[in-house]
């Protein structure tokens, strides 16, 4: 049975590879993590065979993970199949040198991957990548899924490249997620963000709930000085001039700017 640990920050992408991999024969997967502490943790505990390993994560990167993989009490080192929507050869050399055994580009096909977990698990590959039992339907919803998970990732991280905030302020891994969420559960609204969605963020980020509102409100309030206030004010509608957005509406108005873009280019 090969263990297999996911170490992805899209909640959506890990639920697809955990309910695909699941399924497949010979295959267990043994934890999911959000961030690059968590994933060191993970595979400590765990002992995976197989890491798949995000490049872009919080608190410590994918390449963080591998530069301190030599530090770990394990009593065999994993593979590690890097997942990555970047293909700069610079970044693959450093990951290849700490040594990555596979990169796998997103978005990709899931048998492809799981023939690759086979592959560098030393496992040789029959091409039999599902079980028999499980329908062509299953396979066409997970593909969909997987592919929608990836899409709706690039097209959050578009807008907040156009709104300008800056990649490394944590109110920008918070302000993406929190909209990925509230675009997904339509319903979250119904409550406020300080009772839900607030804390879910806290809670995986290991922060609290008033350091993820303040970390939003300090990156929408330099994205309004600094960066893009004529998109910023475009998106939320305002009228009145030098006064930013709450963090509810701009949360609110990318969750419908990333509905619209899904629905094109779906």
């Amino acid at each position: 049975m090969l263990r297999i640990l996911i170490a992805d920050n899209n909640v959506g992408l890990c639920e697809t590879l955990d309910a695909f991999l699941g399924r497949q024969e010979g295959m267990q997967v043994v934890g999911i993590a959000h961030d690059g502490e968590e994933t060191l943790t993970m595979m400590e505990e765990q002992e995976p065979d197989v890491v798949l390993l995000d490049i872009t994560m919080p608190h410590l990167d994918g390449l963080g993970v591998m530069e301190r993989l030599s530090q770990l009490n394990m009593v065999k080192r994993p593979k590690i199949i890097v997942l990555t929507a970047f293909g700069r050869e610079d970044i693959i050399r450093r990951f290849t040198d700490l040594g990555a055994d596979y990169f796998v580009v997103k978005p990709f096909d899931l048998n492809v991957l799981a023939d690759r977990i086979r592959q560098f698990a030393g496992e040789a590959s029959n091409g039999s990548i599902l079980r028999e039992s499980e329908p062509e339907a299953d396979q066409q919803a997970a593909r969909k899924a997987l592919r929608s998970a990836v899409n709706r990732e690039a097209l959050v991280t578009e807008l907040l490249h156009r709104i300008g905030i800056p990649a490394h302020f944590k109110g920008y891994n918070y302000l993406r997620d929190a909209v990925m969420v509230v675009m997904e559960e339509e319903g979250l609204f119904g409550g406020s963000l300080t009772k839900e969605l607030y804390p879910r963020l806290a809670e995986k980020y290991n922060t609290t709930p008033g350091g993820v509102e303040a970390a939003i409100r300090n990156a929408v309030i330099t994205a309004w000085e600094h960066g893009n206030r004529d998109y910023l004010e475009e998106l939320t509608g305002r009228t009145t001039k030098g006064r930013f957005p709450t963090n509810s509406l701009i949360i609110a108005k990318l969750a419908d700017q990333l509905k619209y873009k899904s629905r094109l280019s779906s």
